[in-house]
């Protein structure tokens, strides 16, 4: 997220001083490293929980659309980058790959069949099949059949315009086409505080590398990407518009295999129904990973629990996030979300052999010799103050910005780094309104569709679909 803001901004106002603070010591090792994400290209094409099916049966698209959207987005950006020579060959950070929805049992075949009727002629959609046969999907996707008994009904829907992102290939190249143009990038400085100063600008104490002292830096715009630590350094800030949120940390585990035999098996990102309980980011999938140039394949995630809001982070920081004013929405989030907590419950006293035993149930000759565990990155769901229930559990990202738009942060996880180019948007339309005019026209230039929606113009859909995927070598 902040590098995509930096590269927004050192495209539309070059002569800014921009500088970014990194905790660790190196960047893209939190939520942006390869391995702590699915590296999905979020676009719902296989994320059944942007389809739900509503009371009278029909199914509801609308944020399958806008996810879509939203990515379609963040693609144009990072095509005008690729031609403007600011990041590298698209084949380093983006790699087409499938995207499958994949279910068993009657029911959730007649569920999948009304999900593609739904969105087979959508221009966001174009290309999508069905299949309830087991040969066909074996040919989408042979791993999924062999092994399965030929009276459960399965079902798969199929796209070849998915695609797998290393969003920590894209972090790395952001940041090194900033760091090449004068923005100052200082690994090691972990952020304690921000404070106003009387002349309304950010006060940002930083503890460098093991060093006691505080080194002080005054800013006029702050932007909060720290992933999970967000909350926490926007509660220090003290703006109001902070009071009322809380989070409630998820972590989570993958298997992973990089046997090739096996990974010849499955070029593709198979999406399933979640758990009854769980949350979306716990939807289970096995997918296509294409990191550093070498294929693998992983499933998950298992949900976890940890009161860090970091891998890196402390385990008070569930702790330290409590306030007054956020106590009550956590309280009345618990009461109310009793299938979440049974579902968490679940997941961590389940053993190795009954999470092996999900795998199977998408790869039912899997053998547990051929993959490992791994830890997946944190998630913070967000936690918001409710006027009608006190208090909400979001599974996507809220915007926090102070009312002047001196300072803003990025909290929540889903769909996460696929929208950072559209969510970064807000932040230059919040932060930034003066700007507004004077901005139109680069911003035209980098994402072509700017204001528009592509879901009402199937030309024009095709049009920036085809062209984008061109510019980035996809093949659609």
């Amino acid at each position: 997220m902040s590098a995509t803001l930096g590269a927004l901004l050192k495209q539309l106002q070059p002569d800014w001083t921009i500088r970014v603070y990194e905790a660790l010591n190196d960047v893209a090792q939190e939520s942006s490293n390869p391995w702590n994400n699915a590296g999905t290209g979020h676009s719902a094409l296989c994320e059944l929980n942007y389809t739900p099916e509503k009371g009278d049966g029909s199914i509801d698209i609308t944020s399958a659309v806008k996810v879509n959207e939203q990515f379609q987005v963040s693609r144009q950006f990072w095509s005008y980058l690729v031609d403007k020579g600011a990041l590298p060959q698209p084949d380093q950070f983006i790699n087409s790959t499938p995207h499958m929805s994949f279910v068993w049992g009657a029911d959730n075949v007649e569920y999948l069949r009304k999900r593609y009727e739904a969105l087979k002629d959508h221009p966001l959609f174009q290309g999508m099949e069905f299949s309830d046969d087991p040969g066909q999907i074996a040919k989408w996707a042979p791993s999924l059949v062999p092994g399965r008994t030929k009276a459960q009904p399965i079902a798969a829907t199929h796209i070849l315009a998915g695609t797998d992102v290393d969003f920590g290939s894209l972090t790395r190249s952001l940041l090194r086409y900033l760091t090449e143009n004068g923005v100052d990038l200082a690994l090691g400085n972990r952020v304690t505080n921000l404070s106003r100063n009387r002349d309304r600008t950010w006060r940002i104490d930083l503890a460098v590398g093991a060093t006691a002292e505080p080194v002080r830096v005054n800013a006029r715009f702050v932007f909060v990407g720290a992933g999970g630590g967000a909350l926490n350094l926007l509660q220090k800030s003290g703006i109001p518009e902070i009071r009322g949120f809380g989070g409630f940390p998820v972590s989570g585990e993958f298997l992973r295999t990089d046997n090739p035999a096996v990974v010849a098996k499955h070029q593709a990102k198979v999406y399933g129904k979640a758990s009854v309980g769980a949350p979306p980011m716990s939807v289970p999938h096995l997918d296509t990973r294409v990191v550093d140039g070498s294929s693998s394949l992983m499933f998950g995630p298992y949900a976890g629990f940890s009161p860090k809001f970091l891998k890196s982070g402390s385990y008070l920081d569930l702790f330290r996030s409590i306030r007054l004013h956020n106590l009550y929405p956590m309280i009345r989030v618990a009461l109310s979300n009793v299938d979440l907590l049974k579902y968490l419950i679940g997941q961590l006293a389940a053993s190795k052999r009954t999470k092996f035993d999900a795998l199977k149930e998408f790869m039912p000759d899997a053998d547990p010799r051929d993959w490992y565990r791994i830890t997946a990155g944190q998630r913070v769901q967000v936690i918001k103050a409710d006027k009608e229930k006190g208090g909400v559990l979001q599974f996507g990202t809220e915007v926090v910005a102070a009312k002047d738009g001196s300072i803003a942060g990025l909290l929540g996880a889903s769909p996460g780094a696929s929208t950072a180019v559209p969510i970064m948007l807000t932040i230059l339309d919040r932060c930034f309104p003066a700007k507004r005019d004077e901005w139109a026209p680069q911003l035209k230039a980098m994402i072509p569709t700017i204001g528009q929606q592509l879901a009402a113009d199937e030309k024009q859909a095709a049009a920036t679909m085809g062209s984008t995927a061109e510019a980035l070598h996809i093949h659609v």
